[in-house]
């Protein structure tokens, strides 16, 4: 299938990343909030960063305006049944979700895939609420979804073969990322993995064994990743990783899941991470590290 025409429902980090990492592919993209003015907060963060790459002579303003050209704002799903796919990168809220693909039932033709960014959720599940389940699949882009060359593929259990080929095809051929296939399980692979050392990390901070700092130095110096564990949550969003590992620790019943304390204590505190300027770390309304 040649795609043309996808939509992303969702301005959060994901959905801005997805949006723009398509448009570059010269795709276009239909952008979905519930609002004008979320709407018009995920295109200025697109905006800036296709400025902060400008700064560094990846891109020319040429370029730039082609790439904003690509993305259209939309606050109606109805607009959506032109497109050959759509991903939902909304909350990790299984019931906001559902009632996402309950709407995108009604305005979606049978043909079009429908797909979930979703890191921990049932799309079995999810595809309940539709009428044709076997054109829901997981779609799961990691952040930076511009820098990430790798996307799970996640089949639910009335997933079509056609779906996942033509899924896969399209994460391959146009995307040009590498897909893995993965059966459902809570958090698949790279959550599941990911938010234990996380969690880890948190305990690690907990019990006073070295600083935030400390931490994520040894381990982005030592290891060679991109960000330390603490950063990476900070940018995930601590409301994010703390869901994930409550349902996960729902699902599995076993205790290396069950989120560290210091991290609820962050989520009802009300700093999240990037999404608010501060998390175990503070930064500037661009994202960047202060």
């Amino acid at each position: 299938m040649n795609f043309k025409k996808v939509g992303v429902i969702g301005g959060g980090t994901m959905g801005q990343g997805i949006s723009e990492m398509l448009a570059k592919k010269g795709i276009e993209v239909l952008l979905v909030e519930k609002t004008q003015d979320k709407l018009n907060h995920a295109w200025d963060m697109i905006e800036t960063s296709l400025d902060k790459q400008m700064e560094k002579w990846a891109l020319t303003q040429a370029e730039k305006k082609l790439i904003l050209s690509k993305i259209t704002k939309v606050t109606h799903f109805a607009d959506l049944g032109t497109c050959e796919l759509v991903i939902e990168t909304i909350s990790e809220d299984p019931e906001a979700k559902k009632e996402v693909f309950a709407q995108l039932d009604q305005v979606c033709p049978s043909s079009v895939i429908l797909a979930s960014n979703t890191s921990t959720l049932s799309l079995t599940e999810l595809a309940s609420s539709t009428m044709y389940p076997e054109r829901v699949i997981g779609m799961h882009f990691i952040y930076p979804v511009s820098k990430i060359d790798l996307v799970e593929i996640i089949r639910g259990l009335r997933t079509s073969d056609q779906t996942f080929e033509v899924t896969k095809n399209f994460i391959e051929q146009t995307v040009n990322k590498r897909g893995i296939m993965v059966y459902e399980s809570p958090g698949f692979v790279t959550s599941r993995i990911i938010c234990l050392l996380i969690n880890e990390a948190l305990h690690v901070l907990e019990e006073g064994v070295a600083s935030a700092a400390d931490i994520d130095d040894s381990m982005r110096i030592g290891y060679q990743f991109q960000y330390g564990p603490l950063e990476m949550a900070d940018r995930f969003g601590l409301d994010s990783v703390n869901a994930a590992l409550e349902r996960m620790f729902r699902e599995y019943g076993e205790l290396k899941y069950r989120p560290a304390i210091i991290l609820k204590k962050m989520v009802r505190a009300g700093s999240l991470g990037v999404k608010t300027g501060e998390g175990f770390f503070k930064y500037d309304k661009d994202g960047d590290r202060i």
